[in-house]
């Protein structure tokens, strides 16, 4: 398939799991993708697995709660993929404990990678889009911010309001022929969800009890996700801006 040939995109997080599936199967409808992870061996896999398969990318090493940094790989992206059409704000991080046992150093770095990271990238990739009147950005947030999770206050708290964010980016720049929609994953087999459940006394009863509880009867995989990503992302999306969906086996059912 070759919906997004000649097109640019980055994927934050890239190196992981959901960002990794995501990048690949971009790449394999013809986008030229810039891998960005602050892990860059990460991003270089990720990387070497689409040029296996034929495809174009490049890897970026990007912290992005570091301004100069991700001005430097958005600018290093434009020069050498091109413009770009597409921003996958995925990068994430969690740490797994209820609200009173954290610490305000754990809220400052889970509020700098999930929402001010997130700032950053907007707030420089975005005047490019607006200044070629195009551009699709798909945020992934989480079930978290739409339905609370135990044990994940701030995280929560952080993607709520990176929903808030894009359904106000949403606003301000339709007009500007630029997109901005949501992607809410629910429990998903990532390293992330790795050290969620090695939070819990017993990491497999945990493991068995979500899988209980989602009416599809299974966690989700990477793969699970692409296909809503894309969809905000392509051409069949250019009248849908603003909106959140959940990708959680029916766990939440939020209308």
């Amino acid at each position: 398939m070759t919906a997004f040939k000649g097109k640019t995109i980055i994927v934050t997080g890239a190196g992981g799991g959901i960002g990794g599936a995501t990048a690949r199967r971009f790449a394999t409808q013809g986008g030229r993708v810039a891998a960005f992870d602050r892990d860059l061996a990460a991003a270089e896999r990720t990387v070497a697995a689409i040029v296996a398969e034929g495809g174009t990318a490049f890897a970026y090493a990007c912290d992005i709660t570091d301004r100069s940094a991700v001005e430097t790989a958005v600018a290093a992206t434009e020069r050498e993929l091109g413009p770009i059409a597409v921003l996958v704000n995925n990068a994430g991080w969690d740490v797994f404990r209820p609200f009173l046992q954290t610490t305000p150093e754990d809220w400052e770095r889970l509020i700098a990678i999930n929402l001010v990271g997130a700032l950053h990238m907007h707030h420089v990739v975005l005047p490019l889009m607006v200044g070629r009147k195009s551009g699709r950005i798909v945020n992934i947030a989480s079930d978290a911010a739409r339905v609370g999770s135990s044990g994940e206050a701030v995280y929560a708290a952080c993607k709520a309001g990176l929903v808030a964010l894009s359904k106000t980016l949403a606003r301000e720049h339709a007009r500007d022929g630029i997109t901005l929609n949501v992607v809410c994953p629910g429990p998903t087999e990532t390293a992330l969800f790795e050290d969620y459940k090695k939070g819990a006394g017993n990491p497999e009863k945990l493991a068995e009890a979500f899988r209980r509880s989602i009416p599809l009867g299974r966690i989700a995989q990477p793969d699970d996700l692409p296909g809503a990503i894309l969809f905000f992302a392509s051409d069949d999306a250019a009248y849908v801006t603003g909106q959140v969906l959940s990708i959680s086996g029916g766990l939440s059912m939020v209308g």
